[in-house]
């Protein structure tokens, strides 16, 4: 989905005869590189920005020379490495205030720079208090201060009982909201039923904003579980072993997905203006849903993670519970399928990857002792390693994404290009949230925002490479190919592989908090 353009910001200034005057102003960082992307294109570019407003000011489709800017101008030549635009991951979980021990803002965004994320959008619960009030909103804003690597922007909750505060969480700078059609996991963010999501769109059927769901939904008549999997109880009659991912797997079946977006659907019509999204699409069974509603005039999108995308079923062994989330890893074939729609030729209904980082302790994953990430503490009672059902649910991921995604597009049978990993974490992830006039691309005009990306480089995730707190993710141990050397925000390089964080001007991420307008 391509960003909307003005003939400002899509047009880029031509290289001059000679040189660019002395008169100019010095104060600009320039960025060039033999490859980077620009628009859909993987061409030679020099990338000014300002180094007052943070914008770029000029691209030139061709390397310039040092001799080309006013004399003592930083320059940095990153070929033959590719330029991107900084990756927007819209579906973060941070945490703070409340649960920091689980993430926090200074760790989060770290993890996010190292990976050439440059803007997070933090999702409103597991915090305490959750951001369901704009008095919870500004505790986050609060707790955030100074402590961000990159630019953060916030969702606002859905919850029962709190209409008389979406649209003051509106006028707030909430980018968006996610209600649950189904338990969270967390007492203080609850569950939403039919009547309140209709309430929901009405109040906000005319405003500048997206309303997102966790779709995950109990059919009135299940085999597999009763209402004890709201409390990722195990099902009443188990298939299997609780260590066992398939007996998790068949609690929390595909009809869930579909019936939760069908839900949602059929109450669309109260608002159709309003963008609606699905936040971490698992099943393919679901697509052919949205698909029709998109063909009958309905603004719904969905989202997808990386773990749906390189994870499967089949892989995971007995009690390794660093697996667990909710909606469930599925099968390789429904990965296939997930990237089949992805990379269809015509419009797909999955516009987005996102990282979903959802952390927690590592003592709460109940991992066996053989599992690295792994603690010495002991399950409480009634809770056994590798217990797939008492296990907290969540991936953490947050700045593994971009070589997750190049690992997978380099497989012999994916047909995926570096730009189409810029449309889908890039550009999609920031229109989604309102902020393609800011973000997601390398064009004139917007933040100098930009991942430096050796597409041919490896390393194997281990915890240097977790930057995230607790160092307990499904990705540990594995080869990934792709490595961010260097990360710039606004024009300010934050990261790079060589050298770290910068420590001279440390965190320099602004809070996303200008209202919306569309």
């Amino acid at each position: 989905m391509a960003p909307h353009a003005t003939d400002a910001r899509s047009s880029y200034a031509a290289p001059r005869s000679n040189s660019i005057s002395s008169g100019d102003s010095p104060d600009i960082t320039v960025l060039v590189s033999s490859r980077a992307i620009i628009g859909t294109r993987l061409s030679s570019a020099t990338i000014v920005i300002s180094t007052v407003t943070g914008k770029i000011t000029s691209i030139f489709h061709s390397v310039l020379s040092p001799s080309d800017f006013p004399p003592g101008t930083p320059y940095e030549d990153c070929s033959p490495h590719i330029l991107l635009p900084g990756l927007v991951d819209a579906h973060v979980h941070l945490n703070e205030p409340g649960r920091t021990e689980w993430e926090g803002f200074w760790t989060g965004t770290k993890a996010a720079a190292f990976g050439g994320v440059t803007t997070v959008i933090d999702m409103p619960l597991n915090a305490i208090p959750p951001t369901t009030t704009v008095a919870g909103l500004k505790e986050k804003v609060a707790a955030a201060q100074g402590k961000c690597w990159v630019d953060v922007g916030f969702y606002g909750g859905i919850v029962p009982g709190n209409l008389a505060e979406l649209k003051p969480l509106v006028k707030e700078g909430v980018r968006g909201f996610k209600g649950f059609l189904i338990d969270s996991g967390v007492e203080e963010f609850p569950a939403v039923s039919s009547l309140d999501v209709a309430k929901v769109f009405q109040e906000l059927a005319d405003e500048p904003t997206t309303v997102m769901f966790h779709a995950e939904m109990i059919p009135p008549i299940s085999a597999s579980v009763g209402d004890d999997v709201q409390w990722s109880l195990p099902p009443l009659e188990p298939t299997g072993p609780l260590d066992a991912y398939q007996t998790f797997l068949d609690s929390r079946p595909s009809s869930f997905e579909v019936y939760a977006i069908a839900e949602i659907l059929s109450l669309a019509f109260l608002a159709p203006r309003l963008p609606l999204h699905i936040v971490h699409l698992s099943a393919v069974e679901a697509i052919p849903y949205l698909r029709d509603a998109r063909a009958r005039g309905v603004k719904i999108t969905a989202e997808t993670c990386f773990h749906y995308l390189s994870l499967a079923a089949e892989r995971i062994k007995a009690g390794d519970t660093r697996h667990k989330c909710c909606p469930p890893i599925r099968t390789q074939g429904n990965q296939d399928g997930l990237w089949s729609e992805l990379t269809r030729d015509d419009d797909s209904v999955i516009k987005t990857i996102v990282s979903d980082h959802s952390p927690c302790t590592p003592n709460l994953k109940l991992l066996p002792s053989d599992v690295p990430g792994a603690t010495s503490a002991k399950p409480e009672a009634g809770q056994a390693a590798g217990d797939f059902f008492s296990a907290w649910g969540g991936i953490s991921s947050v700045g593994l994404g971009l070589p997750i995604l190049w690992t997978e597009a380099t497989k012999s049978h994916r047909n995926v290009s570096i730009q189409d990993i810029v449309r889908w974490c890039c550009k999609a992830t920031a229109q989604q949230v309102g902020l393609e006039k800011q973000k997601g691309e390398l064009a004139v005009g917007l933040d100098g925002d930009v991942a430096v990306f050796d597409d041919e480089a490896e390393f194997v995730v281990e915890p240097s490479t977790m930057l995230f707190r607790n160092k307990c993710s499904p990705y540990e141990g594995m080869r990934l190919k792709g490595v961010v050397r260097q990360t710039w925000v606004r024009g300010q390089r934050v990261f790079s592989r060589r050298d770290g964080f910068g420590k001279k001007n440390g965190p320099v991420g602004k809070l996303l908090l200008e209202p919306r307008t569309h």
